[in-house]
């Protein structure tokens, strides 16, 4: 299966990357299923219904939130009539939406899709995110329910990260990073078969503050002082995420290419 996971979606900047690219590589690379981090796609806080229409209109499959799941207030009824769109599996108890999701992949084949929160550096005490992911995969083994699965691990620290990677590996097909905004250079095929990014970075402007407009969030550094909002970056955006192909009958990772397009950074893919 070829698939195309794509980085926190920033704001303006960050959806018309998509809108502009995404179609154009669906067709160029063959795509079986995209999977798009858009949590931070309306105004850099959170997505709306309408947003989140625009980017599965766009060519994606499956929308993965964050911790900004909810930032946008609609988000709370959207969500539970869309089962495309998926909040983190240890969010707040009693939140709406499903944190992980079985699609229909072409050919008949299926692909698990989850997110979890990490714990590290992160505002609030989320649940065990190990503990959430370990049921997950169990109850949807590769090689038997599932042909292939993705696992979002959304959180600040890569430590933690990488420690999700090995503790999926051999049991997912890809386990990548987001939050940060900033894509590492680390992606990989761990021992186990599980191709692995510590963050895939954003689909944003990149001449930014992890996809801010810079005086606000330099002011803040150099001060301490508040002066305004932080504003999304508006300039031409990178769309940055990992593409990775894998077995069918095992679900384990083949190939895996680090993906740029658009905007200021090296343009790469497969």
């Amino acid at each position: 299966m070829r698939i195309l996971f794509l980085g926190d979606v920033m704001g303006r900047a960050g959806r018309a990357a998509i809108t502009t690219h995404l179609k154009r590589l669906r067709e160029e690379w063959r795509l079986d299923f995209v999977v798009i981090n858009g949590e931070n796609a309306t105004t850099g806080a959170g997505l709306s219904g309408d947003h989140a229409k625009l980017l599965l209109e766009a060519g994606a499959d499956c929308i993965t939130l964050g911790d900004h799941a909810f930032d946008q207030k609609d988000m709370l009824q959207f969500i539970e009539k869309e089962p495309r769109v998926l909040r983190p599996i240890n969010f707040a108890k009693g939140a709406p939406g499903k944190g992980a999701r079985v699609f229909d992949a072409p050919g008949g084949r299926k692909i698990l899709v989850a997110q979890v929160l990490g714990q590290v550096f992160m505002k609030r005490p989320f649940d065990d995110p190990f503990g959430g992911i370990e049921h997950v995969l169990k109850t949807y083994p590769m090689g038997g329910l599932v042909n292939a699965s993705l696992v979002d691990i959304h959180c600040e620290a890569t430590s933690e990260k990488m420690a999700m990677g090995h503790w999926c590996d051999g049991r997912a097909s890809i386990v990548v990073g987001t939050h940060t905004h900033v894509p590492t250079a680390d992606a990989q095929i761990l021992p186990g078969g599980t191709a692995f990014q510590s963050d895939a970075g954003m689909c944003g402007d990149y001449l930014s503050v992890i996809g801010m407009e810079k005086a606000e969030p330099m002011r803040r550094f150099v001060t301490g002082m508040v002066k305004g909002r932080f504003t999304p970056a508006s300039d031409e955006a990178t769309l940055s995420g990992l593409y990775v192909e894998t077995d069918d009958r095992t679900g384990k990772a083949s190939r895996i290419s680090m993906v740029r397009q658009g905007g200021r950074l090296e343009q790469v893919g497969p």
